[in-house]
């Protein structure tokens, strides 16, 4: 998702758009992520977290995939941002909330900061590797491909996820 946001700009003028509409795309991603993240954490009170969050991620890659396969347009790069953007932060709240199902509120703080941790590290891989696959080859279309897989094995990975709270061991004091 760094890698759109970082590379999405510079994708759509090397396809002749106007700065302005990369702009816009990036704003449009910005709106739409406020109705997504809140959406899913409404759904994620009535559904189980794991499969909305392989939903989330199934939409990710349905959703660039569809981007890939039309014409690079002004209207098609603002709808893929409005799309992206809806489906952009909205596993934070199903990703905090499986987490804090799981193991319990009490080291959620550290829990998820690990969590958050690691999803920087793939951010940061993202967009450097864009940056370095562009520079080689003039093209982004193999990172393009690269997050539609991602996507795909994201969702996977998800649904096997055992989200029942873990039984703690109790000390007895005598």
């Amino acid at each position: 998702m760094a890698f759109i946001a970082t590379h999405l700009p510079a994708f759509l003028t090397d396809y002749g758009l106007s700065k302005m509409v990369g702009a816009t795309a990036l704003s449009l991603i910005g709106l739409f992520n406020i109705f997504g993240s809140y959406l899913s954490g409404q759904l994620g009170d009535r559904y189980r977290k794991k499969y909305l969050l392989s939903l989330l991620y199934l939409g990710r890659g349905l959703v660039i995939s569809g981007f890939l396969f039309i014409p690079v347009t002004n209207t098609s790069a603002l709808v893929f941002g409005s799309l992206i953007g809806f489906l952009w932060l909205a596993t934070v709240p199903l990703t905090s909330g499986t987490v804090a199902q799981i193991f319990g509120s009490r080291y959620l703080s550290t829990l998820y900061g690990i969590v958050f941790f690691s999803h920087q590290i793939g951010s940061f891989l993202g967009v450097w590797l864009a940056g370095r696959v562009y520079d080689a080859t003039g093209s982004y279309d193999l990172i393009w491909i690269a997050a539609i897989l991602l996507a795909v094995t994201s969702s996977l990975v998800h649904l096997p996820i055992a989200d029942k709270p873990l039984q703690r061991l109790e000390t007895v004091t005598p």
